[in-house]
């Protein structure tokens, strides 16, 4: 009976680690197919044209504007979510308060993307007084991958530096040293991979950055107060409005590319710890 139920187990395991790498490389394989073949010079390196906007011309101005995009998220969310984690993981000494930020970032992480647009829109633009721009989309951005950065750090920072803590204080050397010298050093690549992966995971959003700062067509933008042009909510208006088809392929083939050059990078990353460990 029970190798009967291990076999049945592993059967299933078999089944379904099959159907997520089958739809996987179905969707990767489908885009692959119908927008690699749109990809031309002048569709990477020119700008929207055609009436309406989109039908004519590239989307070079929309990569720019992702890639700017994930920068200045990545930047917040990275400084932000690090001091928290350490907060949280070496610091906070109450459990009460621990409880509160803890429960704050899930809360966060369970959140729809287009309730931090519309949380973004209201405080920012209507509040704050920001403009519909790259600043505002950033920090949207920033907010919404936050929780997926805290939660992956501090989980490296509880369970693998633990023991290094308990021995340095042992040594009595300084928590802040310990920190600032052994423990920040170590786990830098694990830090920036977390960074990476969250930065993946917010510029493939449309709904944060449609109402705080992405707009149809747009130059790249010079300053961080500027509009800019997202490959995500481009490829929404390319399709939602029937714009164009070819045109909407091509641009999720490039969206592609930069989140697999940033999963890329991550493996790098990872790759060059070990070489260096």
């Amino acid at each position: 009976m029970k190798k009967y139920k291990s076999t049945l187990f592993k059967a299933i395991a078999w089944l379904c680690g099959g159907f997520v790498i089958s739809a996987t490389l179905f969707v990767f394989g489908y885009i692959l197919y119908h927008g690699a073949l749109n990809i031309t010079w002048n569709f990477v390196f020119d700008r929207p044209r055609g009436v309406p906007i989109g039908t004519q011309g590239g989307v070079f101005p929309a990569v720019t504007g992702t890639v700017l995009l994930g920068a200045l998220s990545g930047l917040i969310a990275g400084v932000l979510g690090s001091i928290t984690t350490v907060f949280l993981a070496f610091y906070c000494r109450n459990k009460y308060l621990g409880g509160i930020i803890r429960a704050a970032v899930y809360l966060l992480s369970g959140m729809s993307s287009i309730l931090f647009g519309l949380v973004g829109y209201s405080i920012l633009l209507n509040i704050l007084g920001l403009p519909r721009s790259l600043l505002a989309a950033g920090i949207t951005v920033a907010v919404m991958i936050l929780p997926y950065i805290t939660i992956r750090v501090i989980k490296l920072f509880e369970e693998d530096s633990a023991e290094v803590l308990h021995a340095s204080l042992a040594l009595g050397v300084s928590k802040t040293y310990m920190l600032r010298k052994l423990i920040l050093p170590n786990y830098s690549i694990n830090i920036l991979t977390s960074i990476t992966l969250g930065v993946a995971y917010g510029i493939g959003a449309a709904a944060p950055v449609m109402l705080t700062g992405a707009v149809l067509n747009a130059p790249t933008p010079q300053h961080v107060t500027h509009p800019f042009m997202s490959l995500s909510y481009h490829l929404l208006i390319l399709v939602s409005e029937g714009i164009s088809l070819t045109n909407a392929y091509a641009s999720a083939f490039l969206l592609m590319i930069i989140l697999l050059a940033l999963n890329l990078i991550c493996r790098g990353l990872e790759y060059f710890k070990k070489r260096g460990g």
